[in-house]
């Protein structure tokens, strides 16, 4: 474990360089130079603080499943047309505001994000656009349909494992049946945790794709298209493991089948193209 660690942080600190030095991270980014036009484009938003040594490892997650990242953030533009499908990123609690719940004090809230993200959601789902929720981004697409988050989830759920690493040190049972458990299998999944808040009432159309061993909701999906799947954990940072490789391609699989479709009107639906994907094993996962 310590080695993986040890590799994580150099490969953020060589991404982290390459974006200082190149905003666009053209061989691995949102280029459209050559072969790379071909890639669904995914628009990725991040935290003001974190998003620097985030983002690349997003960037090359996307790259391995296929597709292309260009950054969002609150005050930078988002064009939801120009690209194919989005990830809602990890990083501050979100506002009780939105979802009339308690303040905890110790909670470190971004308002501008809030309505970006929230915004965004809404606007992924109204134009078909895949959506992948992560951490936070879980959370967000939950509360932007109308949900509702423990603010202090381990209060609530005492029997839960409590972690915080970066580290598969958790477990999570994936829900049968789930398309969670047709992209990444269904056995029991081992992720990393960084979070306080977890999702309580479910939004529209969502459903639970899995629980940690205390009952918290570690992920949601919605039932029918456009795809849309939220996990609790960083997959980002697991990108050595196959089973999280394959949530990235889901949605890049997602967005080429709605890019596909809206180009050819032939409506093809993006959970079956993603499942016809996870069927054959997904090629570069």
């Amino acid at each position: 474990m310590a080695a993986i660690k040890q590799f994580q942080k150099k490969l953020i600190d060589l991404f982290g360089s390459k974006l200082r030095q190149n905003r666009r991270l053209k061989r691995f980014g949102d280029s459209t130079n050559g072969r790379n036009a071909s890639r669904p484009l995914i628009g990725v938003t991040t935290s003001r603080r974190s998003g620097w040594r985030i983002f690349p490892l997003m960037v090359l997650s996307v790259w391995l499943a296929g597709g292309r990242a260009r950054r969002w953030g609150a005050g930078r533009p988002a064009d939801m047309a120009a690209v194919d499908g989005v990830i809602i990123g990890g990083g501050d609690d979100i506002s009780p505001d939105l979802y009339g719940g308690r303040l905890v004090i110790s909670a470190r809230l971004d308002h501008a994000r809030d309505a970006f993200e929230r915004a965004l959601v809404h606007e992924a789902l109204q134009a078909g656009k895949p959506v992948l929720g992560i951490c936070r981004g879980s959370q967000m697409l939950n509360v932007a349909l109308g949900g509702t988050l423990h603010q202090d989830a381990y209060a609530e759920y005492t029997a839960s494992d409590r972690r915080w690493t970066v580290l598969p040190r958790k477990r999570v049972a994936v829900e049968s049946g789930s398309l969670l458990a047709r992209v990444a299998g269904g056995a029991q999944m081992r992720v990393n945790a960084l979070h306080t808040q977890a999702v309580d009432r479910l939004g529209a159309g969502l459903r639970v794709a899995a629980r940690d061993s205390g009952g918290m909701v570690q992920a949601i999906e919605r039932a029918s298209d456009p795809f849309a799947l939220g996990v609790q954990w960083h997959p980002e940072h697991l990108f050595y493991a196959r089973r999280q490789r394959a949530l990235f391609r889901a949605l890049v699989e997602a967005a080429r089948a709605g890019r596909d479709s809206a180009m050819a009107r032939n409506h093809r639906a993006q959970l079956r193209a993603v499942a016809l994907d996870a069927e054959r094993g997904g090629a570069d996962v």
